[in-house]
């Protein structure tokens, strides 16, 4: 889906700021907000979004994905609204904010809100714990939940119902989620939902990360539904999957031989490479299309587990480097997409413009720009700009 958006304008741009990328550089933040990687530097665009009506906040962004216009789709959980932020849900209302967000926000790149929809069991099989969003071609809306009973629903762009992806495990209270276990890793249920997808329109299929319960990637054919084909780390077949749980990886601990938990997002590279997000095992996975391992990337192994939230490629013809958003490190790495080492990276713990708190997705533009969600006390969108 990432191939669709025009690369044009972003070429020349991208030729002359890899030329100046330098390895193992750091971020400094200057109080301009500008965060500077000694050639290229990326700037918070304090003025994006533009202010939203007056009564809401967004609340916890668990999905953001650039469509072929570049405009920015962003998923956010409007049940995360907590007792000390709903006061205008009182009767009689205690103050002007706030109350729940429509679940999904349409942005264009200079903040302007242009659609926004979706109010939790609006739709039968509503996700009951919104996790990711994209668009396909013909421009309609997927969204899917990470928790038991939820899957992927297609909605146009106006928030009409489409299509039930399927595949649901059975409803579970959250109390009966939090015990359940792995059991069946060939099974075509999603159990606890779906943690990342990647459409490949091209030939009728789409991935899913898996990773919530299970340690797998999987593929369904989109014309029919029908389960194609799965995999665990290293390209490992779904029956040799040990159903036990890992540990949480520890920093310094070597590469565990499957997936941690959860296994976070799947992508495809324009030249048929498949990347996974091993968040619990801090680390990316390079595959072919059919499961059979490439390579791999630890990211900040010297952190604590969680360090790999999203990926996104850049916008040059040859995706020469990956934006990966690190939960437990507050910053979005710059890796070099051949060998994974790092070009660079911008962000710091904190809650002013251009800080993270919890970020848990970051994804580009064309032009360049980066666009970041954040969950728990984060629950903000900002973007980024590179400046020469």
């Amino acid at each position: 889906m990432r191939n669709q958006r025009t690369h044009v304008k972003a070429s020349a741009l991208w030729i002359g700021l890899s030329c100046s990328i330098l390895l193992s550089v750091s971020a400094l933040r200057a109080q301009d907000g500008t965060n500077d990687m000694h050639g290229v530097q990326y700037r918070v665009d304090g003025s994006w979004p533009k202010r939203l009506p007056p009564n809401w906040t967004i609340q916890g962004v668990t999905g953001m994905f650039v469509d072929k216009d570049d405009h920015i789709w962003v998923l956010n959980r409007p049940r995360d609204l907590d007792k000390g932020e709903s006061f205008a849900l009182l009767n009689p209302p205690t103050a002007e904010c706030c109350i729940q967000p429509p679940a999904v926000l349409e942005f264009d790149v200079d903040g302007n809100l242009l659609r926004s929809w979706g109010v939790p069991d609006s739709v039968p099989g509503w996700p009951r714990s919104e996790h990711t969003i994209f668009t396909d071609r013909a421009g309609n809306v997927w969204i899917g939940g990470a928790t038991a009973g939820d899957t992927l629903m297609k909605f146009t762009a106006d928030g009409k119902f489409i299509s039930d992806f399927g595949h649901r495990g059975p409803k579970l209270s959250p109390e009966k989620t939090g015990k359940q276990q792995e059991d069946n890793q060939q099974t075509s249920l999603l159990l606890r939902g779906v943690a990342g997808a990647e459409l490949d329109e091209d030939a009728h299929e789409i991935y899913i990360a898996d990773g919530y319960l299970n340690k797998r990637v999987i593929v369904y054919d989109t014309d029919t539904g029908a389960f194609k084909r799965g995999w665990g780390a290293y390209g490992t077949s779904l029956d040799q999957i040990s159903n036990d749980p890992l540990p949480q990886r520890k920093p310094g601990d070597p590469p565990a031989k499957e997936f941690g938990q959860p296994v976070h997002c799947v992508h495809a590279s324009k030249d048929g490479f498949v990347y996974v997000c091993d968040r619990g095992g801090d680390r990316i996975q390079v595959f072919t299309k059919q499961g059979k391992f490439v390579k791999e990337f630890p990211v900040s192994i010297s952190s604590g587990s969680g360090t790999v939230g999203s990926i996104d490629f850049s916008p040059d013809a040859q995706q020469k480097y990956l934006f990966v958003s690190s939960i437990m490190d507050s910053k979005v790495y710059i890796l070099n997409r051949n060998d994974g080492s790092v070009a660079g990276w911008f962000g710091h713990l904190g809650h002013e413009p251009g800080d993270f708190r919890t970020l848990h997705v970051a994804t580009a533009d064309s032009h360049g720009n980066i666009y970041t969600g954040e969950v728990t006390t984060g629950e903000r969108i900002q973007k980024f700009v590179p400046v020469k």
